[in-house]
């Protein structure tokens, strides 16, 4: 790709670059507001977005509320995350047919549906280039999760605010959105200067009336987005986290952790990374079809652990543990990177709000003897 300079448009010009997609078939997909929290869902018209809304967090805290002004995108992140679409809740992987010359095995048809997804986060496209690891990155490619991705389109929005429990800066992945994105807008007063980041992002953004960005745009961009920077005060330091980790695995902190953690799986839900999942056979009322389905599932369940008759992490710190361990530690090994983005979903959704940040910084501050 050829480099562009950055484009301006006003705001009412996104709603013909929305148009434009769905002219190309993409189901358009992005933030609107549903049970007072700021959701991902399908988008026909700019209407749908949380137009002059932001969100408050704090560690088991999340609230809407009003801004003093119209921003489109003057939000953090919700409870969604675009994980969902790439790897849903519920996935049929096989069907098994009783026929007359006996069982048929149907593998899945895969998805083919087109998805733009607009106002991808910083933190939720290092998240995505996390999941192409785990689901492509290996000897075995997963089918689904491949088919969703090839046909993704992806409209970045950079963060001009931070919420309280983010720390993307600590795990290099925002607040600004650098690469793996279509368009990459950034929101002003007057509209939204737009940077290309492939092809096919130039193409579709021919639709809109486009201005070549002034420096005028260009540094009110720019402020905006160091705006996001200053106001990110959660810091954790990673550049020693694996050993840190294995180095404390019997840290009497694991136990006070495990009296207050409820064991919810509220935290792998949210996550955007977390891929832990079951399958199970679904049969049909007659027992002539059975399904193999592949479900959402956290290692924070006991059961997802049973083995030989019991589970092998019995206890809530057992299983916060591993959770922590394999976050921050193991993953590297597994896959090169850190399976934690700083988004602080799973700080903001946590109903007692342990924060994985305080819990880093207690074994740091007080290493296991």
């Amino acid at each position: 790709m050829t480099d562009r300079a950055a484009q301006f448009f006003r705001k009412a010009e996104l709603q013909a670059l929305i148009d434009e997609l769905r002219r190309r078939d993409y189901n358009v997909v992005g933030p609107s507001i549903d049970q007072e929290a700021i959701v991902y869902t399908e988008l026909t018209s700019v209407e749908q977005l949380p137009r002059g809304w932001t969100d408050e967090q704090a560690p088991g805290s999340y609230r809407l509320v009003r801004r003093d002004d119209d921003a489109w995108f003057g939000y953090v992140v919700g409870p969604h995350s675009w994980k969902k679409y790439l790897f849903p809740p519920r996935t049929k992987l096989l069907t098994v047919q009783k026929t007359e010359q006996g069982w048929s095995f149907l593998p899945a048809v895969l998805e083919n549906t087109k998805t733009a997804m607009l106002g991808v986060r910083a933190c939720e496209l290092a998240a995505i280039a996390v999941q192409d690891r785990v689901f492509l990155g290996g000897p075995y490619k997963d089918r689904d999760y491949e088919s969703r991705r090839k046909s993704l389109f992806l409209i970045a929005v950079n963060c001009t605010q931070a919420a309280s429990t983010c720390f993307c800066t600590s795990m290099n992945t925002g607040p600004r959105c650098k690469s793996g994105f279509d368009l990459a807008l950034t929101e002003i007063e007057s509209g939204f200067l737009c940077e290309i980041g492939s092809d096919a992002g130039w193409d579709v953004l021919s639709a809109c009336e486009l201005q070549t960005a002034t420096a005028e745009d260009l540094n009110e961009a720019e402020s905006q987005r160091q705006r996001a920077v200053e106001m990110i005060e959660r810091q954790m330091r990673t550049d020693d986290l694996p050993q840190l980790l294995l180095d404390n695995l019997n840290h009497p902190n694991w136990k006070a952790v495990g009296e207050r953690c409820l064991s919810c799986t509220n935290c792998t839900m949210v996550c955007p990374t977390c891929f832990c999942s079951s399958v199970s056979e679904v049969r049909d009322l007659t027992t002539d079809q059975i399904d193999r389905e592949r479900t959402w599932d956290s290692c924070f369940n006991p059961e997802f652990s049973y083995l030989g008759g019991t589970p092998v992490r019995n206890d809530t710190s057992a299983r916060y543990r591993q959770w922590l361990t394999h976050k921050l530690g193991s993953w590297h090994e597994q896959f090169g990177t850190s399976g934690c983005v700083g988004c602080g979903r799973c700080i903001t959704w946590c109903p007692v709000g342990i924060d994985l940040t305080a819990e880093v910084a207690a074994m740091r501050e007080a290493p296991a003897p």
